[in-house]
């Protein structure tokens, strides 16, 4: 065999055969396709996984934020789970506790600034030597029952039903 086609070969050939030495159309041409089809496919897979995360931008940051790890978490593990679940928490929207909580916070210390300036000479707590110490809550003994109650008999049953309650008093 000598490589070359028959004169009466020619007119059997299919029009995508390209003659030895000449450039391949169809194949440069699906080359291009594919690389176009590629690019398209991609572009819309990246915004459909996306969607979430477009979505959760008009909820709080924090919502946004965990929205935004789950899509990611499922664009590099391939686990559909987490973008279901980040896209079922972009849709539901979750109150925002944080801000009255810091208003209520700033209020707190507003109320107490103005507390402490109207104690601008608070008398100092002194000590058994009579020195001055700082302010500070004093601590008194635990006090029994006995001492509040000098009619308490040690033996009596505690009330029914009331946890570490003192004993009754039956003989009163």
């Amino acid at each position: 065999m000598d490589g070359r086609i028959h004169r009466s070969a020619l007119d059997h050939l299919p029009f995508f055969i390209t003659a030895p030495g000449e450039t391949d159309v169809l194949f440069s041409g699906m080359v291009v396709v594919m690389l176009v089809l590629i690019l398209v496919i991609g572009n819309l897979y990246f915004q459909l996984h996306a969607l979430p995360e477009r979505m959760a931008h008009r909820t709080n940051l924090v919502q946004m934020e965990v929205v935004a790890v789950l899509v990611l978490i499922s664009l590099f593990t391939h686990n559909h789970f987490f973008w279901i679940a980040g896209l079922l928490l972009a849709l539901i929207r979750i109150p925002d506790f944080s801000t009255p909580l810091a208003s209520i916070a700033g209020s707190l210390a507003k109320i107490a600034e103005q507390h402490d300036e109207h104690q601008e000479n608070p008398t100092p707590v002194r000590d058994s030597l009579g020195r001055a110490t700082p302010n500070r809550p004093v601590e008194l003994p635990l006090r029994s029952a006995s001492d509040l109650n000098p009619n308490h008999d040690e033996h009596d049953p505690a009330p029914e039903g009331v946890p570490n309650a003192p004993p009754l008093n039956k003989g009163n």
